[in-house]
C-alpha cells in the first residue's frame, strides 16, 4: 500500500517549515528480508494503573505508560501471531529489578518487586523465543544479540515496544549502525509522553527506520505466508 511519507501521528506536532528541512529524507518505506521482531519492555509496569490517562494512573504507579500502552496491545498481539506463522522469529529485550546484590546498571526504583518486570502475560514469549535482558537503554549495549541476530541470518528489524523515546530509539539507532534495515510500528510502539513519542517517531523515521503502520506490516507478513 502507498502512502504518504509523512502520513503518521506526528502531523499536529511537526509543521511544514520542518517537513520541508527534512524533505531530503523522503524514500520508499518497506520491510527489509529475512526480518525479525524485536520487542522492548513489555513488562507489567507499563501497564499498571488499567487503561486510563497517563496523567491520572502516574499519580499513583510511577513509571506506567497507562491508555498509551493499553492501545499498543491488540496490535502487537495480532503482529506477534502473524509473524510466529511465517515462521519470522520474535525477540524480547526487557531488563532484570532483581540482581541479587550485584551493584549493576539497572535502575531500581525503591519498592519495586521483580514482577514488575515480568512480560505482561498476553504479549509473554512462546517456548524457544529469545529473552535478552539489557541492564542499559539498548538492546544492543553489553548483550549477546547482535551475535544472535547474525547465527539466525537476520538482515532487517521490526521494532516496537517503549518507550518510543528511550529504548526503543536507542535500540533503533543502534541497529541501524550495525546495518540493519530498521522498521518501527507505529500503533506497537508507546510512550508516557504523546509529544515525545510523535517527535521521536519523525526523528527515527528520517533518519534511522521506516515507521509504518500496523496493518501495512500485516499484510507483509501475509505476504510472506502466500510465497
Amino acid at each position: 500500500m502507498s502512502r504518504d511519507f509523512n502520513d503518521h501521528c506526528w502531523n499536529d506536532v511537526i509543521d511544514d517549515e520542518i517537513r520541508e528541512i527534512y524533505q531530503a529524507y523522503h524514500r520508499e518505506t518497506f520491510v527489509g528480508s529475512k526480518p525479525a521482531i524485536l520487542a522492548i519492555d513489555l513488562y507489567n509496569k507499563a501497564y499498571l494503573g488499567g487503561n486510563r490517562p497517563v496523567l491520572e494512573v502516574n499519580r499513583e504507579f510511577s513509571g506506567s505508560c497507562g491508555q498509551n500502552a493499553w492501545r499498543a496491545l491488540e496490535p502487537t498481539q495480532k503482529l506477534f501471531a502473524a509473524a510466529r506463522a511465517v515462521g519470522v522469529p520474535v525477540i524480547y529485550s526487557t531488563r532484570h529489578a532483581d540482581t541479587a546484590g550485584v551493584h549493576s546498571t539497572n535502575r531500581r526504583m525503591k519498592g519495586e518487586t521483580e514482577d514488575l518486570y515480568h512480560i505482561k502475560a498476553e504479549l509473554a514469549p512462546e517456548p524457544g523465543e529469545l529473552v535478552i535482558y539489557k541492564e542499559r537503554a539498548s538492546a544492543f549495549f553489553g548483550t549477546p544479540l547482535i551475535a544472535h541476530l547474525r547465527r539466525m541470518g537476520v538482515e532487517s528489524l521490526i521494532i516496537l515496544g517503549e518507550s518510543t523515546s528511550g529504548c526503543v530509539r536507542a535500540s533503533t539507532v543502534d541497529a541501524y549502525s550495525y546495518g540493519f534495515h530498521n522498521v518501527l510500528v507505529e500503533e506497537c510502539t508507546y510512550d508516557r509522553s504523546m509529544l515525545s513519542h510523535k517527535v521521536n517517531l519523525f526523528d527515527l523515521h528520517n533518519k534511522y527506520a521506516d515507521v509504518m503502520h500496523v496493518e501495512d506490516v500485516l499484510a507483509h507478513l501475509a505476504g510472506l505466508a502466500k510465497k
